[in-house]
């Protein structure tokens, strides 16, 4: 992958990617942070990342990983120092309908914010979800049933969610 190869895999999949993550984790910044963290991995990764079946999911996994990781130090009273990994991107600001969402996603547990969040948001089916989850399709299926009754409670939709 050359470089206008990754700038264009960057213009296309960074909204996208920061849009999921910051669902799964709640954060916007924080988010934007990680999946920029993940970009510059993805391209001293590049030849890995060529060869990734989904290089998408290989940048999103890594976010999330990130984002972890740091909500982990956070809570042991260790804060990383900030670093600047690139240019900032203007990003627009979030729908209210999203900023909903994403309070109500924060109020699930882990794995069932994150079986929504790949399945409604990153658009993945079922089995592409397990596999980057790394469970079998049908936890993902019960944790999908589960999280949709819980998002459709936490949002006051009678119908349950059909769509994120």
């Amino acid at each position: 992958m050359d470089e206008r190869e990754f700038d264009d895999f960057y213009t296309a999949s960074f909204q996208r990617i920061t849009g999921q993550v910051y669902a799964m984790i709640g954060n916007r910044d924080e988010a934007q942070e990680c999946v920029q963290e993940a970009f510059v991995r993805a391209w001293a990764h590049r030849r890995k990342l060529e060869r990734a079946q989904h290089p998408e999911a290989w940048v999103r996994t890594t976010a999330y990983r990130l984002a972890v990781s740091r909500w982990r130090r956070t809570m042991r009273g260790r804060r990383p120092a900030d670093r600047a990994v690139g240019p900032a991107t203007e990003a627009p600001a979030p729908s209210e309908a999203h900023v909903a969402l994403v309070a109500a996603l924060k109020q699930l547990p882990e794995a069932q914010r994150q079986a929504l969040v790949l399945h409604h948001i990153a658009d993945l089916p079922v089995h592409d979800v397990a596999r980057e989850v790394g469970v079998p399709e049908g936890t993902i299926k019960a944790r999908l049933s589960r999280g949709r009754a819980a998002l459709a409670a936490l949002l006051g939709d009678e119908e349950g969610v059909s769509h994120a």
